[in-house]
């Protein structure tokens, strides 16, 4: 197996690094805090002092990191990919960004004559902990064909979705649409609460009918008991939706919903909830109702 670079040990990247080592990769790991490279290192994996280390060591090396800024700064920054990056070398970046920032990142990779490939995924701590992920590849086809059996080790089914861009809309779309719903569900919860109705049953009533889905069933028990060990961080989430809506803006499309559940996200940061997980959203619905 080639030697794989990976920059990024947060929720997401030590679960997906961990499966590359599971599945017989080679892997040599960065961190911006270092012991979070340890347990890494206990399976097998060696560590780079920078990205720009990682990259030098490795055909291609894969980043997932918190959002643009961490993107763009691995990048560009002293000790960045972009010292190293040269012809045959390829640079994944798994991070969820706007396609702006993955299009600069793309430019000044292709530049310096190496091959990109965004491919942001579709779920959350434990899809990534048991390799489920979905990930929504694009950029050049040659580094995604030679990465399919690394996204095979973390996913469960890529798709290649064509130009830099198309990924990081993807993405946005699907996490637009989770924050939206997660929003109404937490309504949801509470109407029902407040109706005197059981809340547990509401959600068996939930998974037999045509809106059942796995985030109802997954997030909704934890959530009744006020419980949010962050599988994905609620400013996470919150940033996703601020992507969003700027897509919606530049395409011209009305989302009244998406930029409502924006703003519930953005209240709950404000009252401290955003390293929590992104279902904390139902405690700004019950705080409403018992300020009223």
């Amino acid at each position: 197996m080639v030697e794989v670079g990976f920059l990024g040990l947060g929720i997401m990247g030590k679960a997906m690094a961990t499966n590359l080592l599971r599945n017989g990769f080679k892997l040599t790991v960065w961190n911006r805090t270092p012991s979070k490279c340890d347990e890494l290192v206990e399976h097998g994996a060696s560590i780079g002092e920078t990205p720009a280390a990682v990259v030098k060591k490795c055909k291609y090396t894969i980043a997932m990191l918190s959002d643009p800024s961490a993107a763009l700064s691995v990048a560009f920054d002293k000790d960045g990919v972009l010292e190293q990056i040269c012809n045959g070398k390829g640079y994944i970046d798994m991070s969820t960004v706007d396609a702006n920032t993955s299009s600069t990142i793309c430019e000044a990779i292709s530049s310096k004559g190496g091959c990109f490939l965004e491919a942001p995924v579709s779920g959350s701590k434990k899809p990534a902990e048991d390799g489920q992920l979905v990930i929504l590849a694009a950029g050049e086809k040659v580094l995604y064909e030679e990465a399919i059996p690394a996204f095979n080790a973390m996913g469960k089914k890529s798709f290649f979705l064509g130009q830099v861009g198309n990924g990081a809309k993807m993405k946005l779309v699907v996490n637009m649409i989770m924050g939206s719903m997660m929003n109404a569900f937490s309504e949801g919860l509470v109407l029902a609460d407040q109706s005197g109705l059981n809340p547990l049953t509401l959600l068996d009533v939930l998974d037999l009918g045509a809106i059942a889905n796995p985030m109802f069933k997954l997030k909704g028990p934890t959530m009744i008991k006020n419980s949010y060990s962050p599988a994905f961080p609620l400013k996470h989430q919150q940033k996703d939706m601020r992507l969003a809506l700027a897509l919606g803006d530049e395409n011209a499309v009305s989302m009244p919903v998406a930029a409502a559940a924006n703003e519930a996200f953005k209240k709950a940061r404000g009252m401290g909830l955003g390293d929590l997980d992104f279902s904390a959203v139902y405690e700004t619905v019950k705080a409403i109702e018992h300020s009223s």
